[in-house]
């Protein structure tokens, strides 16, 4: 295709009848220009231009290419202005899948603004805990929690979540507070199956510790998690965001504050690199809000 490019440096030539001025004009060596135009005139296997030290002018081959290349040249630049406008305001119908935890924390609010911001774009979320497949449903991206396996797919980082200590006042009344996560040892913990081995580190001195906390109850839902925590049952890692109500009500204390879990990495998932306008602002919007 290299003889589209090739085309429009025959339009500029013709625009200014000069190599010199067109190749000004272009920020290009006027020799590049006089070969790339001779390239071209060997392809079509006839005479464009005739050349003398004094001035150009078009043959008549020349004249009726131009006509037709003047125009091609047009709507290109013409396509190419429209989706720079699209970039500039996207439009769409763009749909994201979303864990339900996370969307609903911390999602909810940044959604209206961003919705706010570009007017023209229409949303379908899916708020479910299956994995949707990109390659094979019709979704935009998908925001996920955690380490991502799957190298087929292009992960770019928004947000760590950092995670910490919660429990409710009247389970700390009865139970005790723990003062060092060793004592953890000796209460009920909250959990994801598996996940019995909490990984800590202190926030001051980047110290590590492992804890092996029993769990009467493990559940694969934080906001199933929070609950039981809230309703006594036990000390619960959550990222902090998700608290922020039950905090402000009293249902739940942050213990053990300088100490943290391994934060939660949040990632945008798309099939391709190459995206449309509207899913490249709502990544960018979001990796910015969420910090």
């Amino acid at each position: 295709m290299e003889f589209l490019n090739d085309m429009a440096l025959f339009v500029e030539v013709c625009k200014v009848m000069s190599f010199r001025k067109a190749a000004d004009n272009l920020n290009m060596p006027s020799s590049t220009l006089s070969r790339r135009i001779s390239h071209l005139e060997k392809e079509i296997g006839l005479r464009l231009l005739h050349r003398t030290t004094r001035k150009v002018e078009l043959t008549e081959a020349g004249q009726i290419y131009y006509e037709r290349c003047r125009r091609i040249v047009e709507e290109a630049r013409l396509a190419h202005e429209e989706l720079g406008d699209i970039l500039a305001q996207p439009t769409g119908l763009l749909r994201v899948s979303l864990p339900v935890d996370f969307a609903i924390n911390y999602l909810a609010l940044l959604l209206v603004e961003f919705a706010d911001h570009y007017p023209g774009i229409h949303f379908e979320f899916d708020l479910t805990p299956r994995q949707v497949n990109l390659i094979t449903e019709p979704f935009d991206l998908a925001i996920r929690m955690g380490e991502q396996k799957d190298s087929t797919l292009i992960a770019r980082l928004l947000v760590k979540l950092p995670v910490y200590f919660y429990a409710s006042p009247h389970y700390l009344e009865v139970s005790g507070e723990p003062k060092h996560p060793n004592d953890l040892i000796q209460h009920e913990c909250l959990g994801f199956p598996k996940g019995g081995l909490w990984k800590l580190s202190k926030d001051d001195t980047n110290e590590k510790i492992e804890v092996n906390v029993k769990s009467r109850f493990m559940l694969n839902n934080i906001g199933m998690i929070k609950q039981l925590a809230v309703l006594n049952q036990g000390i619960t890692l959550l990222p902090e965001g998700i608290v922020t109500k039950e905090l402000d009500q009293g249902l739940l204390r942050k213990i053990l504050p300088e100490w943290q879990g391994i934060p939660i990495s949040v990632y945008a998932l798309t099939e391709t690199r190459l995206l449309p306008a509207k899913t490249q602002r709502f990544i960018e919007f979001l990796r910015n809000r969420l910090k």
